[in-house]
């Protein structure tokens, strides 16, 4: 694996591969990456920054998803309007901070994830999938085969509410079943009467 360096965006939000992000941008230091990232046909890297109560670990979590830009205009209170559409995971090696303050992340690409049949003790993600498809808005930002353990996993993840801790475990995941599973238990977990 060869390390490469990408620029990095902390957000408080999981970025899945496949999933849409929209982001309204007004630091100078996001502006010029995304100007530097428009005009090289480059991606950065969305990484999940923990709440500033989380003293116990790290600032930011060390796997994120590479972000590639779809799509920009200038919002209605002039700020910029960037979506994004999530790609390759990575492995954050190191991190540096550019004098403007930027960080730049030493990373390693994770290798993509097989295609992987969705067992059927798992088919009620595919129905709740499904489901949420027929939503118009919620078909318009996914691409998914429901088909495909992976596919399905990555996409349900990024479009479900799960808390933020919860998101970045499921991202971290290298197993597609395993990821069904723990959604499938999380989505269980809900609907347990207090």
């Amino acid at each position: 694996m060869s390390t490469e360096s990408l620029p990095l965006f902390p957000l408080q939000t999981v970025l899945f591969p496949g999933g849409l992000l929209s982001l309204r941008v007004f630091e100078q230091r996001y502006l010029d990456m995304v100007r530097e990232c428009a005009r090289s046909g480059s991606g950065f890297g969305v990484i999940c920054a923990w709440p500033a109560e989380s003293e116990n670990r790290a600032r930011h979590a060390r796997i994120g998803t590479e972000a590639m830009m779809v799509d920009f205009d200038q919002l209605e209170d002039g700020l910029l309007g960037v979506t994004c559409r999530g790609q390759r995971r990575f492995l954050i090696r190191e991190t540096r901070a550019r004098d403007d303050g930027l960080l730049i992340g030493d990373i390693d690409w994770l290798p993509p994830e097989p295609a992987v049949p969705v067992p059927t003790r798992l088919a009620a993600l595919q129905t709740l999938m499904q489901e949420l498809l027929r939503h118009r808005e919620v078909a318009e930002r996914i691409e998914v085969d429901v088909e495909d353990a992976s596919s399905l996993g990555r996409s349900l993840a990024g479009t479900i509410d799960i808390p933020l801790q919860h998101a970045q475990a499921l991202l971290e995941m290298t197993d597609p079943v395993t990821r069904l599973e723990g959604l499938l238990s999380l989505l269980e977990q809900e609907q347990e009467p207090d």
